[in-house]
């Protein structure tokens, strides 16, 4: 067997994987581990990073066990993460010195407002592209810098790295030798220049952030160096890095300006590519670096919601109303509407167009007759409703009319969901062969940078579609039901 296999690490919010791919993209054999969250406070979420590397080092063994591969098969390792999701540990020891703060988290919220009010949204946003939220890992490195012991002493005099969580699996994988991240990682700072292509020296002091904490930035396809002996049978390159959206959008083939994926996880987000052009919003969306390669930039126009799986995890886990997500499709079909009653999932705040941290969830329209089934369809038609409210400000923001949308993640598999969707939307939904994008993505980058793929457009030619939903909902039903929504919305926002 040649080197022709790709080996991805998808370090998500809930579960850590490892999946094997050939050079068709198709998966051979893959590995997965539950991720525990911790909740210290209400809005506060972390991760245990030292738990997040044993399930790494366990994932990749156990994946490459049941392909019964070794190392001399695989060309290249892949790394996409989720993004924001903050680490500081100790660079002569590598260990962290706090709990992973994750991007859900809103602890920082403060913070940002009073960052806010001094910087302002657009000074930050003509730089970074972004704007001030918690959601965002400048806030937590400050945090974490003013808050644990000793931290800002010893991140100034050196001796502790930052990084999101590629960059802390990628120093463990190298045995500390390399402390780098890639450009899409970066551009989800807050002190990232998208534009340079650097860290912005003016912000990394208005956040009091030395920047020597800071990793190296790189290509999202490229050397970066090789696992450390004793992690697998032998040594393997890593080729390729990026936020896990990004990689979504890499493994649905989005290369051309115009394309649009969506990809339901714990959240849920729609980036849109804009090639060469870093597009400004004027309707609260971002602007974020969709990969770069032989040092050029693409960007992408991005929403982002913070909850949309992670409402059916809730029904699952806290209600107890389900057993398993794939139960909301028969409940969700066995009603032929959803008698006004919606779920406004802000379990965290409200991200894209919103961005109100004080949001909280509810549930509005219950009458006597409201059951499960309603609750469940609620949480499916949110996640629906929010793509919508994307879509709206990205054509208000000049975006050209969109052929269709690809979408991806574990909710795509809802069949039920995908055409609600298409309804909603009132556009053409595409579901891949291979839902599993993102780890796919990652793929991608590590065999472009290992030659398997000579260009993106060998990568582009080997996706395929599974199935399209065709819009087939009454215009004037679909349009009543997104005005129920916004109503919802409206009662549980706090700023206008």
């Amino acid at each position: 067997m040649t080197r022709q296999l790709l080996l991805a690490i998808d370090q998500g919010t809930t579960s850590t994987r490892a999946i094997l791919f050939g050079a068709d993209g198709r998966p051979r054999a893959s590995a997965q581990q539950e991720l525990p969250q911790i909740y210290p406070r209400p809005g506060w979420v972390e991760h245990d990073a030292e738990e997040i590397w044993r399930a790494t080092q366990a994932t990749l063994r156990d994946c490459l066990a049941r392909a019964g591969a070794r190392a001399a098969d695989i060309a290249g390792i892949g790394i996409t993460n989720q993004r924001e999701t903050t680490v500081i540990w100790d660079r002569a020891t590598g260990r962290p010195i706090h709990n992973a703060i994750v991007w859900q988290d809103r602890r920082t919220a403060a913070w940002c407002q009073r960052m806010k009010r001094e910087i302002g949204d657009e000074a930050l946003g003509a730089r970074t592209g972004l704007l001030f939220d918690a959601y965002f890992s400048g806030s937590k490195i400050a945090w974490l810098l003013d808050n644990v012991d000793g931290a800002r002493a010893a991140a100034e005099a050196g001796r502790l790295a930052f990084g999101t969580i590629d960059s802390f699996l990628l120093w463990r994988l190298t045995g500390g030798k390399v402390h780098a991240t890639d450009a899409t990682n970066a551009s989800r700072t807050m002190v990232f220049d998208i534009a340079r292509q650097d860290w912005d020296d003016e912000l990394l002091r208005a956040f009091a952030i030395p920047r020597s904490l800071l990793p190296e930035v790189r290509d999202s396809a490229g050397a970066f160096g090789a696992t450390a002996p004793g992690l697998l049978d032998g040594a393997v390159a890593i080729a390729g890095i990026a936020g896990d959206q990004q990689a979504a959008a890499i493994g649905q083939a989005c290369f051309e300006p115009g394309m649009v994926k969506s990809t339901y996880g714990t959240g849920c987000f729609v980036l849109m590519n804009t090639g060469t052009r870093q597009l400004r919003s004027r309707n609260r969306l971002i602007s974020t670096v969709a990969c770069r390669l032989a040092g050029r930039a693409t960007y992408a126009l991005e929403g982002s919601i913070f909850v949309s799986g992670a409402a059916v995890q809730w029904l699952r886990d806290a209600l107890r109303i389900i057993k398993a997500a794939p139960d909301t499709q028969a409940l969700a079909e066995s009603l032929a509407g959803n008698d006004g009653v919606y779920m406004v999932p802000a379990f965290v705040g409200l991200g894209a167009p919103w961005w109100d941290p004080d949001a909280r969830g509810a549930i509005l329209g219950l009458t006597r007759d409201s059951g499960i089934a309603h609750v469940a369809r609620a949480a499916l038609e949110a996640c629906v409703y929010q793509t919508q409210d994307l879509m709206e400000a990205m054509r208000a923001d000049g975006a050209a009319d969109f052929r269709s949308i690809r979408i991806d993640g574990g909710m795509a598999v809802n069949d039920w969901f995908a055409g609600f969707l298409a309804d909603q939307l009132a556009m053409p939904v595409e579901r891949p062969v291979v839902t599993e994008t993102t780890a796919l993505g990652a793929a991608c980058l590590a065999g472009l940078s290992a030659g398997v793929y000579g260009s993106t457009a060998d990568i582009a030619a080997r996706w395929q579609r599974e199935r399209r939903f065709e819009p087939a909902g009454d215009p004037a039903v679909c349009a009543a039901r997104y005005a129920g929504w916004r109503d919802a919305v409206g009662r549980v926002v706090t700023t206008r």
